[in-house]
């Protein structure tokens, strides 16, 4: 009988550990801080201070957090109508520390930060200050000091392979290595959506190596062309560069494209339903392995999003993206058995194959008006690997508050810790977070900036 019950009891544990591995988040999640950064007029200008898809504008350095910011200029057209600003949080609260006297861009600017101080904020001036509409731009690397953030910055003009026809839209990357001191920064050159061009600087600071990545080539399309890859999540580990983002080309669906027309009245509708991914195993050799396609909503015009890439220790890449299944504009006419979902998934790729896939949450057509939004990667300093997301009414403007915020856990295999739901007073809908990929360190920490209508929040959560 006491071997039976010692079995029975054995049982029972092994059950009931079973369950609680997806039943319980092994985690809790406190809300620590919540306030306001800064308020901005809308620019006008086809971008909000979250522009910069894939980067970040908050990072952490020791107790310190600073978070760029954006400036309309009044009485200047767009695009390029808009100037920086750096903020830093200190115990009286944010206080604006720096900013552009001169200069004007169209976009905001993206920042890392380095174990010893330094913060490097990304700028695009144009060159043609004043001029409405489009215009030529110079990058460029602003270098400022944590422990001296007021002090004059430095300006760094980045060294590339060839003169490139740079302009205000830039989609670009900034990434940085913070353990081997070295960075990479992408941009598009406008002349040509054929490619993205790169140059990489060295610990030691020397721009040592540029090249381009052209983008993948689109054979079954109507009329074939190159598939402009935009809004990516890079990551830059061990002189291995990862990019993740999505197909942005004018509708290529020739019926979709005259039907949008009619329903819009503009001549261009962009798809964004076709989700890629390359990696260089040496970035100082040049070479990027062909494009796998993750993810695609091609048959029912769609919608996908990249939103974050974690490369651990073992190079898997994880990465993150909202999708929506259909366009619900089209549906009647041209796929009237198709279904909705909202959702935001997950995938894990080994070597650039898909190995795993599963959402983090997935809301079926007549499920719920409640439906995931946006997502990103939170890295404790154990490589833990957990998931910030939000949800909202689907019908709901972008920038307006999500219903509320949720954390889970990405466990070994790719199970879901049960959600902790955050207990925010201004849940956030879009956001960014202060991500090792831009130089902040894994933390137990998580600093998140995000926007609420017209103004720019901060909230700070402590994962334990």
């Amino acid at each position: 009988m006491k071997t039976i019950a010692f079995f029975l009891l054995s049982f029972l544990l092994f059950f009931y550990n079973l369950q609680g591995a997806s039943s319980h988040p092994g985690f809790k999640a406190t809300v620590e801080v919540e306030e306001e950064v800064y308020s901005f007029v809308p620019p006008d200008n086809g971008t909000n201070p979250l522009w910069c898809y894939g980067n970040t504008c908050i990072v952490r350095h020791g107790e310190d957090v600073f978070v760029s910011g954006v400036e309309t200029m009044e009485g200047i057209p767009p695009y390029n109508n808009t100037r920086w600003l750096l903020f830093k949080r200190g115990q009286d609260g944010w206080n604006l520390v720096q900013k552009d006297e001169k200069d004007l861009t169209r976009e905001p600017s993206p920042l890392t930060v380095f174990p010893d101080g330094r913060i490097f904020l990304s700028a695009n001036p144009t060159l043609e200050p004043g001029k409405e509409g489009g215009s030529s731009a110079e990058p460029r690397l602003l270098r400022f000091s944590a422990s001296d953030i007021e002090a004059p910055y430095k300006t760094i003009v980045p060294v590339w392979n060839t003169e490139f026809g740079f302009r205000e839209h830039t989609y670009r990357s900034f990434v940085t290595d913070r353990n081997k001191g070295d960075m990479i920064l992408f941009q598009n050159e406008s002349d040509d959506d054929n490619l993205a061009i790169w140059t990489y600087r060295n610990a030691k600071g020397d721009w040592s190596h540029q090249g381009i990545l052209p983008y993948p080539w689109g054979p079954d399309y109507e009329e074939p062309q190159t598939i402009r890859v935009c809004y990516p999540a890079v990551q830059l580990r061990e002189r291995q560069v990862h990019f993740f983002g999505v197909s942005d080309i004018v509708e290529p669906n020739l019926a979709w494209r005259e039907y949008k027309r009619e329903l819009t009245g503009r001549k261009w509708d962009y798809d964004f339903r076709r989700m890629f991914y390359t990696w260089s195993e040496d970035i100082t050799e040049g070479k990027f392995k062909p494009w796998v396609e993750v993810a695609s909503r091609e048959e029912t015009c769609g919608w996908l999003f990249p939103a974050d890439i974690w490369v651990a220790r073992d190079n898997r890449a994880h990465v993150l993206w909202s999708e929506r299944a259909i366009d619900e504009r089209l549906r009647e006419k041209f796929f009237p058995e198709a279904k909705q979902s909202h959702a935001l998934n997950y995938a894990i790729l080994d070597n650039g194959e898909v190995v795993f896939r599963k959402p983090v949450m997935m809301v079926q057509e007549g499920e719920s008006e409640i439906v995931p939004r946006a997502g990103r990667f939170h890295i404790t300093p154990d490589e833990r690997i957990f998931v910030f997301y939000s949800l909202g009414p689907q019908n709901a403007e972008w920038g307006k508050p999500g219903t509320e915020n949720r954390m889970v856990e990405v466990k070994d295999g790719g199970k879901f810790s049960k959600p902790v739901i955050l207990e925010m007073k201004s849940p956030l809908q879009r956001f960014f977070t202060a991500t090792p990929r831009s130089g902040s360190p894994p933390s137990q920490t998580l600093d998140v900036l995000g926007l609420d209508g017209n103004t720019m929040r901060y909230a700070r959560i402590r994962i334990e």
